[in-house]
């Protein structure tokens, strides 16, 4: 599965920053949030990935058919997905914006992959086994798992630092957030916060670029899904805001509550 996964998101990608490099229109949706054409052309090509390779197993997208939770809670295990993280991102063509894809068992993601285009960099976590970074994805020839491994850097990094470091959103930082940073402070003396776009923030804590990414403020569950099995399958934790407890997926409503990961 990780060789399909990988491919279909480096095949995103690739559809990506085609219109990444030309003038595009944007629209929006009824919550205001972005669309473009990358956002809708990245859905087709992983939705016929996938359904090409694992035609059994349900697909739950940003940019896909509503489906009613009676459905939904069927599942066993599911596909989650957001073809393009970080529209506002890719709109202000900073590269920061990414491809995620989740497999999700039961309430769990098992295994997620997020691929940055622009920064040509492919993400792997799997659960038990580890995560995993390619520089230079696009060049690589990923024919088996083995290959994966082979090629990648496996998280986290051996990093050397002094400070505490909090890795905060370009576009949402909050009063909350903020406050959590004071905490840090208090607790730790000096705390070092990084800017980040998109899924490439639970990135940063799996790579140990950072050691926590507070989140309080409203997300999807695609837009956590595979970033929480990138920083689990390192032995971090992305947990609820209110009560500590490993965040699950799948839910009636699928707006997440604050999270931490740490």
């Amino acid at each position: 599965m990780i060789k399909e996964l990988a491919n279909i998101a480096l095949d995103a990608g690739r559809e990506i920053m085609e219109i990444y490099k030309k003038d595009f229109d944007v629209a929006y949706k009824e919550d205001e949030s972005p669309l473009t054409i990358a956002d809708e052309q990245a859905h087709a090509v992983i939705e016929k990935g996938l359904r090409h390779h694992f035609p059994m197993t349900p697909i739950l997208s940003e940019e896909g058919d509503d489906i009613t939770y009676s459905e939904r809670k069927e599942w066993d295990q599911f596909f989650l997905v957001d073809p393009l993280d970080g529209t506002k991102e890719f709109i202000k063509k900073n590269g920061e914006f990414t491809v995620n894809i989740a497999l999700v068992d039961g309430d769990y993601p098992s295994v997620g992959v997020i691929y940055a285009p622009a920064l040509d960099i492919l993400y792997v976590g799997i659960i038990g086994e580890g995560t995993y970074k390619l520089s230079q994805a696009s060049e690589a020839n990923i024919e088996t798992k083995d290959d994966m491994k082979n090629l990648s850097q496996t998280l986290p990094l051996e990093l050397t630092r002094d400070s505490v470091r909090v890795v905060a959103s370009r576009s949402h930082m909050s009063e909350e957030t903020e406050a959590f940073i004071e905490e840090l402070k208090a607790e730790n003396g000096e705390v070092e916060t990084v800017s980040s776009g998109s899924s490439l923030k639970f990135c940063l804590v799996a790579e140990g670029e950072a050691d926590y990414y507070p989140r309080y403020a409203p997300t999807m569950e695609w837009d956590t899904g595979a970033g929480q099995a990138i920083v689990e399958a390192v032995g971090k934790t992305v947990v609820r805001y209110e009560d500590d407890e490993r965040f699950y997926y799948n839910r009636e409503n699928l707006t997440n509550g604050w999270f931490l990961v740490k």
